[in-house]
């Protein structure tokens, strides 16, 4: 959203005061007077709805921990370790690598803050939003951006913690800080209701002025993606209000989006992560980052737009003219690289030390490679600010090519073309579009993109215990052996555990999910 969120963050000085406080159990009521004041008009409606935008981009809680959603997703997989400076510094990483992760960590409930701040904002616009100035054009088309926002933070809630709070509206007052989890199918019915009522109200195509904003396409390919994680773990169809909404209507929405959208592979894969391609036509659902405004504040984090995952993955180089001292976090596994060997997408996604100008520092998990898609490279250096806090690489949230896979998956009459697109675009010749082709070509195609370890718990434990405890050491790996060892935890199912800190503010309402 450089053009759409950016050019309104200073109206987010306005917008703060829709934060709430930070647990989402202790969210109390905005101040009656301020409200009813500023809650009138449409251009104030407008700074509302930047303001849920604006949490799509939160990397961290300020008192807590950096969180990026790219990084750590990819920690937990078998594509990357955790790395980092040393041991002390990839710590609580390192507690996602090697599934030891303790109720008290911060990084668990820095992600458990941000998807309520989230949900919070959402609840409250769908609240305000009739009783505002604005057209019937005007409110039916951010009511159904704030139904996509929530569906969004409500799915990387329950994905990561399975058993959450489901919160429909903004709580009014201390008889509710007390909320019970609510069971995973009334989570997912509710995500799959807000996208299927968002779907008809969004437009099909955003002008470039409003790059970032949600369209009609955006909705179905995250309604695909939802069905296809809790239809795997779950073995269940959606209810959306009395709707049965199961594979017949996904792959629906999905022929919609490939047949009518205009969405298209780029003709060169590389494209997807280069500035030209921001908001292109390969990209379905895409989250803005960058250095406008140019943040400096350490202490708050969040306040700026710059990808704090480009900047964890970037390799610790320093007096190199391509890259800039990135901190060596999620090292790539061996077992990704050997994989990637001899496709063509491999200098595209993996970045070799043997690539690297300059003075390499060798950190923890060193394995002499790192992440290209999401990276400290020159192309995304910030033009101001404080360097780390600035990268301007967008987050390719939802691709065209994953579309035409997820449909392929999902058992397409065309499921041998949109495979073969794939593979074609980048000079791979035709496989057959069998589960297992498909299922690998997502790992190709989409490899450190923060999919993987949801690709596998989709696929269920027994895939995911196998491929998620793996000990590949590479040529280039550094320490001793037992740093590259992880045997994944299955008694957590591949679940977070709940942070300590909600279930204390519960009263021990909240209940730990299992395995921790």
């Amino acid at each position: 959203m450089k053009n759409y969120i950016f050019n309104t963050a200073k109206a987010l000085l306005v917008a703060l005061l829709l934060t709430g406080c930070e647990d989402f159990l202790d969210l109390k009521p905005l101040d009656q007077e301020v409200s009813s004041n500023f809650y009138q008009t449409e251009d104030q409606a407008k700074q509302a709805l930047v303001a849920i935008y604006d949490v799509l981009t939160y990397q961290s809680s300020p008192g807590v921990s950096w969180a990026p959603i790219i990084t750590m997703s990819d920690i937990l997989s078998d594509d990357a370790y955790a790395g980092g400076a040393d041991a002390n510094d990839g710590l609580d990483e390192n507690e996602f690598n090697t599934f030891n992760i303790p109720v008290t960590s911060k990084i668990v409930h820095s992600i458990w803050i941000k998807n309520y701040v989230g949900i919070y904002r959402a609840n409250l616009y769908l609240e305000i939003i009739d009783g505002i100035d604005a057209s019937d054009e005007f409110k039916a088309r951010t009511i159904a951006e704030a139904k996509f926002l929530r569906a969004y933070f409500y799915f990387e809630q329950v994905r990561y913690f399975e058993n959450i709070p489901l919160l429909t509206s903004t709580i009014k007052g201390p008889s509710e800080y007390k909320q019970e989890q609510n069971t995973p199918k009334e989570v997912y019915d509710q995500i799959a209701l807000d996208l299927v009522e968002a779907i008809d109200d969004l437009p099909e195509t955003v002008s470039s002025a409003e790059a970032g904003r949600i369209s009609k396409w955006a909705a179905q390919a995250l309604l695909a993606r939802v069905y296809l994680f809790y239809n795997g773990v779950y073995n269940a169809d959606f209810d959306a209000a009395g709707t049965t909404i199961g594979q017949t209507e996904v792959l629906a929405y999905l022929e919609d989006l490939i047949s009518r959208s205009g969405h298209d592979l780029f003709e060169n894969y590389e494209d997807n992560f280069k500035l030209a391609g921001e908001f292109g036509i390969e990209s379905v659902f895409e989250i803005s980052y960058g250095d406008t405004p140019p943040w400096w504040d350490w202490n708050y984090v969040r306040g700026g737009h710059g990808n704090l995952s480009a900047q964890m993955n970037g390799p610790r180089v320093t007096g190199s003219q391509k890259w800039n001292r990135g901190w060596s976090f999620c090292t790539v596994n061996q077992k990704l690289v050997d994989d990637l060997t001899g496709d063509p997408r491999f200098e595209f996604t993996v970045l070799t030390q043997e690539e690297l100008d300059g003075k390499l520092g060798v950190g923890y998990q060193h394995t002499g490679y790192f992440s290209k898609k999401y990276s400290s490279d020159a192309e995304h250096w910030g033009s101001d600010g404080q360097f780390e806090l600035n990268r301007t690489c967008n987050h390719r949230v939802i691709r065209f090519s994953d579309v035409l896979l997820m449909a392929a998956e999902l058992g397409s009459a065309n499921a041998q073309n949109y495979l073969d697109r794939v593979r074609i675009r980048v000079g791979l010749t035709s496989v057959p579009a069998t589960p297992e082709n498909i299922l690998k070509e997502r790992r190709l195609e989409l490899s450190l993109e923060g999919l993987r370890y949801y690709d596998l718990l989709r696929q269920g434990l027994a895939v995911a215990s196998a491929e998620l405890t793996h000990s590949e050491r590479g040529p280039n790996y550094e320490g001793d052996q037992q740093l590259f060892e992880v045997t994944f935890n299955s008694a957590t199912k591949g679940f977070l555990p709940i942070p300590q800190t909600e279930i204390d503010l519960s009263g021990n309402t909240l209940v730990q999910n299992d395995g921790y």
